[in-house]
């Protein structure tokens, strides 16, 4: 019963239906943990908005912050972010608007860290000098899913091989974890020449894109969902699940409080205002108990 779970009655916690969430939650923990499957967004999301008051890195920043790029390149990249991200959090423009401008943003970024000539060897030590922080309990998170065989599923319209790096050197990249992100090319003497395949950006991630590939036949069978992301474009990241039954979601609400809260309550089952902690791990261990009792 979600009233005994003492992390969701914390102040931060919302809840617009409680009795809508308790009844999405039994009908997963009766499905048992080999139907669920784990859709989260990364940056803001498994990582911290914030530590002390100061505003953490997204896996782009880790890259725009180094010193891989030029001053001359940091400029132009905060120009576009002041341009762009107040665009993307718009609530009073529709997705259809935002998108078309999200790619011209994604793009612009991508050529300017193209003619950087980054590095592939140079990646770990960047990660490990940034100030990028997985959220409080990300350990536990990481660890219940591993040890319950549930895929986690991360689309990231980030780096991916940033972030698949912040979660190395975190410890905790089991086999479990996929990452669906931007990936970058590297020529054959580990030069950044392109980024692979089609641009992921904040408004097209989604498991959909998975279908035809080895990891779609693994979870076919997963038709329950917990969704985890920090803006309004990560609530389509399952569409494309097999046969969905149960879809439990929780928002990140990090940034614009006041203005977004109504459209985060209205859209997700729980939502964490300015939270920096993994309290789904409260959700999860109800999923493992109720497990570990009929077994």
């Amino acid at each position: 019963c979600l009233q005994q779970i003492a992390e969701m009655s914390k102040a931060t916690v919302h809840m617009k239906d409680p009795e809508h969430l308790e009844q999405i939650l039994e009908s997963i923990k009766d499905s048992g943990p080999n139907t669920l499957q784990v859709i989260s967004d990364f940056d803001m999301t498994l990582t911290r908005f914030a530590y002390n008051g100061k505003r953490c890195p997204t896996s782009h920043n880790v890259l725009d912050n180094s010193k891989l790029i030029s001053k001359t390149c940091q400029a132009e990249m905060k120009n576009l972010l002041n341009t762009y991200y107040p665009i993307e959090i718009d609530s009073t423009r529709s997705i259809e608007e935002k998108l078309p401008l999200m790619v011209e943003w994604w793009t612009k970024v991508h050529n300017l860290l193209i003619e950087q000539k980054i590095r592939k060897d140079q990646l770990t030590a960047v990660v490990k000098e940034s100030n990028v922080i997985l959220r409080e309990g990300y350990q536990l998170f990481f660890h219940h899913l591993h040890e319950l065989d549930i895929p986690l599923l991360i689309f990231s319209a980030g780096v991916g091989d940033v972030l698949e790096e912040v979660i190395r050197q975190a410890g905790v990249l089991h086999p479990n974890v996929k990452v669906f992100s931007n990936y970058m090319d590297f020529d054959e003497s580990g030069v950044l020449q392109d980024f692979k395949g089609e641009l992921i950006h904040v408004y097209n991630k989604r498991e959909g894109a998975l279908l035809n590939t080895q990891h779609f036949q693994e979870i076919q069978s997963r038709h329950n969902v917990m969704l985890l992301g920090d803006s309004l474009g990560d609530l389509t990241m399952a569409d494309g699940v097999q046969d969905l039954q149960n879809i439990l979601k929780i928002g990140y609400l990090n940034d614009k409080v006041e203005e977004r809260k109504q459209s985060y309550l209205d859209s997700y089952d729980i939502v964490l205002e300015r939270d920096e902690s993994m309290d789904v791990n409260s959700l999860l261990r109800e999923i493992r108990n109720y497990h570990d009792c009929l077994y």
